[in-house]
């Protein structure tokens, strides 16, 4: 199945919760109704699994994943013996470049920073980098090109306050992986062994 090319809204209001970084106040109003003409009186007890599903497909939604993409990284996250598998699947989430072109407010949404990488418009140690799943490592610097730069709707997201991680910093106009996430500097929303139990059944 492709990549999801619907309504955003309609996919945060199914999950319950802003999935793509747009924090607009009529949105966050009807984040607890499902989407359809009859979503209040839809709404019903879920199972384990279906808690368990809707956690998985939040998650995957949010950072723009396929399900046979997702389930790549939760092979890697099991490969990790130093941390739990679900802080591990995180990290990975975390760490893919387009999410660490949204984090660094290079970009509105993770969708436009996910648009922007495959363009060609970000550079990864001076080189342009067009592979949105690349896993950027401590000491990468992301930057973008000097067009992007010179593009004024470019240079009004960048003048806007943006919150950055305390793993990444940002230097003349570059963002600077200092080290990997940790788990209290990830999403708190995220109930990683959800997803986890989902696989494990």
């Amino acid at each position: 199945m492709g990549r999801y090319t619907g309504p955003k809204d309609r996919l945060s209001r199914r999950e319950g919760k802003e999935l793509f970084g747009r924090q607009r106040e009529a949105l966050q109003r009807r984040l607890k109704q499902p989407p359809g003409q009859h979503g209040e009186r839809r709404a019903s007890r879920m199972s384990t699994y279906g808690v368990q599903f809707r956690e998985k497909q939040g998650v995957k939604r949010m950072y723009g994943l396929r399900e046979r993409q997702f389930k790549r990284f939760l092979v890697l996250a099991y490969k990790n013996k130093d941390i739990p598998t679900g802080t591990a699947l995180l990290q990975l989430l975390e760490q893919r470049l387009d999410n660490v072109v949204y984090r660094l407010g290079m970009a509105k949404t993770r969708p436009q920073a996910r648009q922007f990488v495959s363009q060609g418009h970000i550079l990864v140690n001076s080189a342009v980098l067009n592979v949105p799943s690349y896993i950027v490592k401590p000491g990468d610097v992301i930057s973008m090109t000097q067009k992007m730069f010179a593009n004024p709707f470019v240079l009004d997201i960048l003048k806007q306050t943006q919150y950055i991680p305390a793993w990444m910093e940002v230097k003349e106009g570059a963002g600077h992986v200092l080290r990997v996430p940790e788990r209290d500097e990830m999403d708190k929303d995220i109930n990683e062994d959800l997803i986890i139990g989902f696989y494990s059944r």
